[in-house]
């Protein structure tokens, strides 16, 4: 939640003309899902249901990185949050990869090991 805060905050600096709305509107838009698709992934009803949760957080989160390296790269702001932003979304898209791959392992297992019982 506070990614998707802090870039709501950041977003505000970048111009009012292409591209410069359409990176406030995906930016925006892939931000606040790491934050919510996370919280959905917390709420989720079975392993399944968090493995395919946490896969979209991870997505959301790898989105969010690349915009925050295009507005780096176009040069449309410079700013020390923007360096802080990207590294924190690193960190995220590190955290979350790594998060979807237990899961997938896990569920692996948990499928085994179900069939071997049958």
């Amino acid at each position: 939640m506070r990614f998707a805060l802090d870039v709501c905050s950041f977003i505000r600096q970048l111009p009012l003309e292409e591209p410069g709305l359409l990176v406030r509107r995906q930016l925006a838009r892939s931000s606040t899902s790491v934050a919510f698709n996370y919280r959905a992934s917390c709420r989720a009803r079975t392993h399944t249901e968090f493995t395919a949760k946490i896969g979209l957080v991870a997505e959301e989160a790898d989105e969010s990185q690349g915009w925050l390296e295009f507005i780096e790269a176009a040069q449309l702001v410079k700013s020390s949050e923007l360096r802080r932003l990207l590294a924190e979304a690193t960190e995220l898209c590190a955290m979350c990869s790594a998060s979807v791959g237990t899961a997938r392992f896990n569920e692996r297992n948990r499928r085994r090991r179900s069939d071997s019982a049958s």
